[in-house]
């Protein structure tokens, strides 16, 4: 008997092969019949007529911090509501595990950092998670069967480093026993099932105290002896973030990807590319690198955004602003000070001249400050400027934009959210996105979901993309859109019988109206533990999302149920060959 079936859905089985109406019949959490309509003559326990619906693969998402919030939301929401049934965690080389246990402190180190670094809440990070694990193995099984998703963890190599170094780990180079000791966790951690290393050398990533994290201290030999550690491992991969994924990659930067992918046999990915085709020598400069791979045995695959995902700026909190050179140190003052500073004409016009500078790099995006709307605001001054863009606000009183928008913050007390306007919504643009989506080594996905929690909300690019695809831009069709959500991260990480509508598969399944599906708007709640808040969004057309072949969410509301697995290198995934 089957345990349910979904009759006369258009199926869209993930390979980008033409839909067709099918039944389709679960049985132990797997595919067991797929069939034309009406042609299932085995009785099923539930059935339901889906006539008129698309059945897809459940979306993997491969670039996702979920790593603490599944303990307090096995749902991993907002990414279940928009058909993500796996999420891929412990990326840009931070990870809750391992914690040394002879230093107690480190746990509270750890949670400092994520918070700085993702953007999660601190409360929420102490009160919601166990901290009861110094493994990484621990730390898998700690989530084994509470979870609603399927997820799979990468071993950060920051929290190695940290559990072998402590403290000369930020500014330290280990000694020869020290980088076995690292060898053998790490060892030990993919032998438990961890998906291989994520590492950073971004600038942009710095611990709770300020300065840089750990791995942003390993030479090239300390990276290319964990890479080979990887090539032992069935089913492992590498992920690693350098300070040119925000830009352009350095002639170094090439070589060290190419290097550590070669060097483990196995795919690197990296987050994200951005696409503008105003600066039309990004995209060519950044696959390069996937190019000289290629050549020399390794393989490098970008990720990239199918959607604009705007992220929210404050002059009274850590986010990108702080970046622009020059500016940290000011923005990083008590609100007093950091107000005087602000007040100052000639403080404005020298941080005005750096963000729009060359030194500023890709951080002179920000720059557009009359393209600024304004969000949340506090003070009674500044009442009726929700929703405003910034050049309209200043035309009216008479004042240069970034004047005008360091007026309303320090009304607020620097409380004030700001929305930058995107630069990079033209009609070239997103052409050339489309183009860049047909390379090889080019994967959608990069949502960041589950960290920068009340700054972006990333995760409903799966249910906006497949709107744009069928009733906006279409860029691509339903079918190749599909394909990119499900079975090419799938064969990417080489997940087992997951990615496809096929006899035998899992059966991670979404049904959706493909009149309505899209994503609502992101809004900000306090559902956090200790009442922090994240931006929500909720998706539109999604009917029903399986995981394992047991129903999670029907018609937006959360079943209560939690079939997940935690995903294990070689038992859940089997090695991708670099060629």
């Amino acid at each position: 008997m089957l345990d349910h079936l979904i009759k006369g859905a258009t199926v869209v089985d993930g390979t980008g092969a033409p839909s067709y109406a099918a039944d389709v019949g679960i049985r132990d959490g797997r595919i067991a019949v797929l069939a034309e309509p009406g042609a299932v003559a085995e009785p099923a326990r539930t059935a339901e007529d889906a006539e008129g619906l698309v059945l897809a693969p459940g979306f993997i998402d491969p670039h996702t911090h979920y790593d603490a919030q599944l303990f307090w939301d096995p749902y991993a929401t907002p990414s279940m509501h928009h058909g993500v049934t796996t999420v891929v965690g412990g990326n840009c080389g931070f990870t809750l595990a391992p914690l040394n246990p002879g230093r107690p402190e480190d746990a509270d180190y750890t949670r400092r950092m994520m918070s700085k670094v993702e953007g999660m809440s601190l409360v929420a990070l102490e009160e919601g998670a166990p901290w009861d694990w110094h493994t990484f193995g621990e730390y898998l099984d700690a989530l084994d069967g509470r979870t609603a998703v399927n997820a799979g963890f990468m071993v950060g190599h920051c929290a190695l480093r940290r559990h072998v170094m402590g403290a000369d780990a930020i500014g330290g180079q280990p000694t020869p026993e020290q980088l076995q000791e690292m060898l053998r966790l790490f060892h030990e951690a993919m032998d438990a099932g961890a998906w291989g290393l994520s590492t950073t050398q971004s600038s942009s990533h710095s611990d709770g105290d300020g300065a840089p994290v750990a791995s942003r201290h390993a030479g090239p030999d300390e990276l290319l002896a964990l890479s080979r550690a990887v090539a032992d491992h069935e089913g492992t991969q590498l992920e690693a973030i350098v300070a040119g994924c925000l830009d352009q990659f350095s002639d170094a930067e090439i070589d060290l990807f190419v290097a550590m992918s070669a060097a483990a046999g196995r795919p690197l990915n990296w987050n994200v590319l951005t696409i503008d085709a105003a600066v039309p020598e990004r995209v060519p400069r950044q696959l390069l690198a996937s190019e000289r791979a290629r050549k020399e045995g390794g393989r490098i695959v970008a990720l990239t955004m199918p959607i604009l995902t705007p992220m929210n700026m404050s002059l009274g909190t850590f986010c990108a602003l702080n970046l622009i050179p020059g500016w940290g140190e000011i923005l990083g003052l008590p609100v007093p000070e950091r107000l005087a500073k602000l007040r100052d004409p000639a403080v404005r016009e020298e941080m005005l001249r750096r963000a729009q500078s060359k030194e500023a790099g890709v951080f002179r995006r920000l720059a557009r400050f009359d393209r600024y709307v304004i969000g949340d605001t506090y003070a009674p001054a500044n009442e009726g400027l929700t929703g405003r863009v910034v050049r309209d606000i200043a035309a009216e009183r008479g004042q240069d934009p970034f004047t005008c928008l360091v007026e309303i913050c320090a009304a607020d007390d620097l409380r004030t959210v700001l929305w930058p306007m995107p630069t990079d919504n033209d009609l070239a643009s997103w052409e050339l996105r489309r183009e860049t989506w047909e390379h090889e080594d080019v994967l959608l996905g990069g949502s960041d979901a589950g960290a920068h929690l009340d700054r972006m909300c990333g995760a409903p690019y799966t249910t906006r993309f497949l709107g744009d695809c069928l009733r906006g831009r279409r860029l691509v069709g339903l079918e190749l859109a599909v394909k990119m959500l499900t079975d090419d991260p799938a064969r990417l990480f080489g997940l087992r019988d997951r990615g496809r509508i096929a006899e035998g598969y899992h059966a991670d399944l979404v049904l959706f109206d493909p009149e309505r599906i899209d994503a609502g708007p992101a809004t900000l709640v306090h559902d956090l533990p200790g009442d922090s808040p994240r931006l929500d969004s909720r998706a539109l057309g999604v009917v029903s999302v399986r995981v394992n072949g047991v129903q999670t969410l029907r018609d937006d509301e959360l079943t209560g149920a939690v079939p997940g697995t935690v995903l294990r290198s070689g038992r859940d995934t089997e090695t991708v060959s670099t060629r």
